[in-house]
């Protein structure tokens, strides 16, 4: 049964990830227009955040991540891409720092495991001494193969991915994390004004002791550890992600991090013939847009 509901929402995936154009392509909702009722900055006025989009990245500012840019242009912000290696002259004018699924130059489907690094160990160290001395990165890495391409960075910090997937027991990669249920956690990141927050199919980790997890996964999900990217059999390893987190926070040194194993959670998209909403457009995800502007605040801060 779950590997029925799996494979069939694979399909779209996968040909999302091989580059196949057409009516299954995974558009950005140009129309997500969320009212901010308190901004931070008066227009342009904020400081520049960078998105990477020099790591065969996924989601970029000018294509799947066109609305994650959109709000934090409604808050103030100013947003740009980052290009090219990271080096510490490049980063130099760099506050804020944004990775979304990066993948290794030559990697393409089918996408097995052992995934490699989207980042080079120069450019790794690079970036724990740019975050040490003050920087701001906001990490996120999906399910497989995103979660194996970031996770050399993500234990440079202290962070262990699973390259995997994470569903709960209906084999449903969308996960609601609420405040009632205890899988929403107050915190420095999430006030008063967000009770619930949902994901769309990411990656479960383990957090270092002196970071805070804001979404704890239980053992109502698993995680599947398979070989080939959206295969799953009998032989798929699972455990129980009971004690992983999905997104947390904390500071490093000078510097501040934010990791995440979803990322279409802070976009808004259009997929399929369909046009299904996914990301912040749907309505079940209506509070995930201050959850995004909450993690700069937090990084600005």
């Amino acid at each position: 049964m779950i590997y029925i509901k799996i494979r069939s929402y694979a399909v779209l995936i996968s040909m999302l990830l091989s580059g196949i154009t057409g009516s299954t392509q995974q558009l950005p909702d140009t129309s997500y227009d969320p009212v901010i009722s308190s901004k931070k900055y008066e227009q342009d006025d904020g400081p520049t955040i960078y998105i990477d989009r020099g790591h065969r990245n996924f989601h970029t500012r000018s294509n799947r991540y066109l609305p994650f840019a959109h709000i934090l242009k409604k808050d103030g912000y100013q947003v740009a891409d980052y290009d090219g290696t990271f080096t510490i002259d490049k980063l130099s004018d760099v506050d804020i720092l944004v990775i979304s699924n990066a993948l290794h130059h030559d990697a393409n489907p089918p996408f097995v495991r052992p995934t490699k690094s989207a980042f080079s160990t120069k450019e790794i160290k690079t970036l724990k001494k740019w975050v040490a001395a003050g920087g701001n990165l906001f990490l996120i890495a999906d399910h497989m193969p995103f979660a194996g391409a970031a996770a050399d960075l993500a234990s440079a910090f202290g962070f262990q991915f699973y390259d995997g997937f994470v569903f709960d027991k209906e084999g449903s990669g969308r996960i609601y994390f609420t405040k009632k249920e205890k899988m929403l956690r107050l915190s420095s990141i999430v006030d008063t004004h967000i009770d619930s927050i949902q994901t769309f199919t990411g990656q479960g980790f383990k957090i270092p002791q002196n970071a805070t997890s804001i979404l704890d996964l239980t053992k109502e999900q698993q995680v599947f550890m398979a070989d080939t990217m959206w295969v799953f059999n009998d032989q798929t390893r699972k455990f129980s992600a009971e004690k992983l987190s999905q997104g947390a926070y904390m500071n490093f040194k000078k510097g501040k991090i934010v990791v995440f194993g979803e990322a279409a959670m802070f976009t808004a998209q259009l997929a399929g013939p369909q046009r299904r909403k996914i990301g912040m457009n749907a309505e079940t995800a209506h509070q995930n847009y201050k959850l995004l502007l909450n993690i700069i605040h937090w990084l600005d801060d």
